[in-house]
């Protein structure tokens, strides 16, 4: 009987989740028997708390990228079954529709030129000012030590 591909895979990485969860509960157990010790710290009661979400991280990793996988599927599947609709003359004065993944403007929705160049020239008043700032800091020899 031949065992499929994806099936070992599956199984190999619900393995791992397995191990990976075993493994990081008897490390938040160890850190528990540290925190009730005499020596034990809040630090050790934190990774009490933490060891188990990081056993717990590589089976949500798989699950959510096993989501993603199929809701790109579900995308493309949608994609292939819309008809595609021949479009007609455009009107001339129609502006193009707008790409979904368009960059975000440089210039704020509003501002002005004049706007723009007072914030340029206060981040060249600053600029100036932290530059006279390293020049004094790097000028003045520092002493080491006591």
């Amino acid at each position: 009987m031949q065992v499929s591909p994806t099936l070992t895979r599956r199984l190999l990485i619900v393995g791992v989740c397995l191990v990976s969860v075993v493994a990081c509960c008897g490390l938040a157990w160890w850190q528990w028997e540290r925190f009730s010790s005499a020596n034990g710290t809040f630090q050790n009661l934190g990774y009490v708390l933490q060891w188990p979400l990081f056993g717990l991280f590589p089976a949500f990793m798989f699950w959510r990228l096993r989501t993603l996988r199929d809701q790109a599927a579900a995308r493309e599947a949608d994609a292939v079954e819309e008809p595609v609709l021949a479009e007609g003359p455009r009107d001339a004065g129609a502006p193009a529709p707008a790409p979904a993944n368009r960059a975000r403007p440089l210039v704020r929705e509003g501002e002005t030129g004049a706007e723009r160049d007072i914030e340029d020239d206060e981040l060249a008043r600053y600029n100036r000012y932290l530059a006279e700032l390293h020049r004094a800091d790097t000028s003045t020899p520092r002493r080491r030590g006591p």
